[in-house]
């Protein structure tokens, strides 16, 4: 089909990466694997142990659930790419793909910045913890970072799904990033680029206001505790979040607020693997593996699991 000189291309061609093949595959398979089991672990036991009925863990399980999606829907795609080369989608696979990888990026954002407020009340105002965040107020809260991930990307979605999309259909990326697909685009992009701006602006200003101004609280707190344990203890369980802040959000700035730096190709694909393989993987095991509540509620099962075997 054909508008003046331009041919709208059906189908957009991700390149992926090129080099390496075979080993890049089972680095990336063994990633993944071990992400999703890691993950949906956490999940399950927030989910079906009764002493992890708790705000942080209630969390915690829906930070897990945010990076199943960003994996399930990124991962696979690039494993296809790099074994069997450049992967063909349908325009809409493509913008759905976005749409599902902004939703959980954005959901998580909100996440991390609801955890840090969440830190401060359990830190600074123990004795209310229980009654400021109740059951109710965290499902709310939980219920409110999903629904705004998906309104913000919906609403850039619908902008890009405007648009006309021409030749050349070649995107030197593992998956339809914003940038790529406007590349593609031969209409005016103008209003998708403003859209993208502010939204992710409003989530990104939240996230880190409610970071720095919660943790200023905290640390002030924390010195102020006398007991040397209470206090390694309350900074233990902060230096988990801020790693996982600083990883996810560092890998965003450097793609997204600070394009003009010189970034390749490669580097931008390099920091995106950042965000989309690696924090997924390392967020169960930084928050969890250091948390002896969430250790012994998986030593539950597996001690349950065992007794049964041994029954039968």
């Amino acid at each position: 089909m054909t508008i003046g000189n331009k041919t709208i291309s059906p189908t957009v061609i991700l390149l992926g990466f090129h080099i390496l093949r075979i080993p890049f595959f089972l680095l990336i398979l063994i990633l993944y694997i071990f992400t999703i089991l890691g993950n949906a672990t956490v999940a399950a036991l927030v989910l079906s142990s009764h002493s992890l009925q708790q705000p942080m863990f209630f969390f915690l399980g829906h930070l897990s659930l945010c990076d199943i999606t960003l994996t399930i829907t990124i991962v696979p795609v690039l494993l296809h790419g790099v074994l069997r080369g450049p992967v063909n989608l349908s325009v809409a696979a493509c913008i759905t793909q976005f749409q599902i990888f902004f939703a959980g990026v954005a959901s998580e954002c909100f996440l991390l910045g609801v955890m840090s407020i969440d830190r401060y009340v359990a830190i600074c105002s123990p004795l209310q913890y229980s009654a400021i965040m109740r059951k109710e107020l965290s499902f709310e809260l939980v219920t409110l970072c999903w629904i705004l991930g998906y309104f913000f990307a919906l609403n850039v979605t619908i902008l890009i799904s405007r648009l006309t999309f021409c030749g050349p259909n070649v995107i030197d990326h593992f998956f339809c990033d914003l940038l790529p697909i406007l590349q593609l685009s031969c209409s005016d992009t103008s209003a998708v680029k403003l859209a993208q701006l502010f939204l992710a602006s409003v989530t990104g200003v939240f996230t880190v206001m409610s970071i720095i101004v919660t943790y200023i609280y905290i640390l002030a707190t924390v010195f102020r505790i006398p007991s040397t344990t209470g206090r390694q203890k309350a900074l233990s369980t902060c230096s988990s979040h801020l790693a996982v802040v600083a990883t996810f959000l560092g890998s965003l700035l450097g793609l997204y607020v600070l394009p003009s730096s010189g970034n390749t190709l490669t580097a931008n694909k390099l920091l995106s693997l950042l965000y989309t393989v690696v924090t997924p993987l390392f967020n169960p095991i930084i928050y969890n593996l250091r948390n002896w509540e969430i250790r012994a509620a998986l030593k539950k099962i597996i001690w349950r699991s065992k007794l049964k075997d041994f029954d039968f």
